[in-house]
């Protein structure tokens, strides 16, 4: 990747619902412009975790700002790199099972823990030199509504149960219209990411391969900004814009 400062800022902000492969696009396009990646919904989940393993009650909306507030969160930037700690335990699987997917809607949706989680956020893109990727359902409109480049990636809901299915194969939850589609509702009552703002680009990835929507995303950045990328380095897996979520545990 060239650009007219390899030093310079450049933020690309990406959101979208579930299934629509956000996640592992996200990654992918930070290696391949050799910038930093976050991940927030896997900061949402490792609240949820930790919310379950200390006991606290989800209907006791205090109790989960606090922890939001308290979680000892460690989490890398690195996109070759999946670093996800709390009180120094690994949960990269563990934030991934069922158990934390059936409950993470009760931490997104409480307003006060997602503005301690925005606050975070903010505080990981601005210690990254603002060279980052950042992907989740409000980072075009409330994380990063300044971001460079600001890009809302959807597909079909067909397309987006279809993918998460492939993704977990044998264990494919019998819920997972529920995971999928459910999830998406409960956030949408605290967030909007199912319709793309003003200065919001639009990629539906329904129809598009992995490679293909990365593709998409770069051209995109390199319409809105100075920056110019040379590289054909290919997306790791060809089966779709679909490896986001579930599809990153080790």
């Amino acid at each position: 990747m060239n650009a007219r400062d390899e030093n310079a800022r450049l933020v690309i902000a990406i959101d979208g619902p579930s299934g629509s492969g956000k996640s592992s696009v996200s990654k992918e396009v930070a290696r391949r412009f050799g910038l930093a990646y976050l991940d927030t919904g896997a900061m949402y989940r490792a609240v949820t975790w930790w919310c379950l393993d200390s006991g606290v009650s989800f209907e006791d909306h205090e109790a989960v700002v606090a922890a939001t507030e308290t979680v000892p969160l460690e989490l890398g930037t690195d996109p070759d790199e999946e670093r996800i700690l709390v009180n120094g335990e690994d949960v990269r699987a563990a934030i991934r099972g069922d158990l934390v997917t059936d409950n993470v809607s009760k931490v997104s949706t409480v307003v006060p823990a997602r503005e301690v989680l925005v606050r975070m956020q903010r505080d990981i893109i601005r210690d990254s030199g603002e060279r980052i990727v950042a992907e989740g359902r409000d980072i075009t409109t409330v994380v990063a509504p300044d971001a460079d480049v600001r890009i809302l990636l959807t597909a079909s809901e067909a397309a987006r149960l279809a993918r998460r299915g492939r993704q977990l194969g044998a264990a494919a939850s019998s819920n997972l219209e529920a995971q999928v589609v459910g999830r998406d509702a409960k956030d949408s009552t605290v967030v909007d990411f199912t319709s793309a703002q003003d200065g919001v680009h639009l990629l539906d990835s329904s129809e598009l391969s992995m490679e293909q929507t990365v593709q998409g995303v770069i051209d995109l950045v390199i319409r809105a900004t100075d920056t110019t990328y040379e590289g054909t380095t290919e997306a790791p897996d060809e089966t779709g814009a679909d490896a986001p979520e579930e599809a990153r545990q080790p």
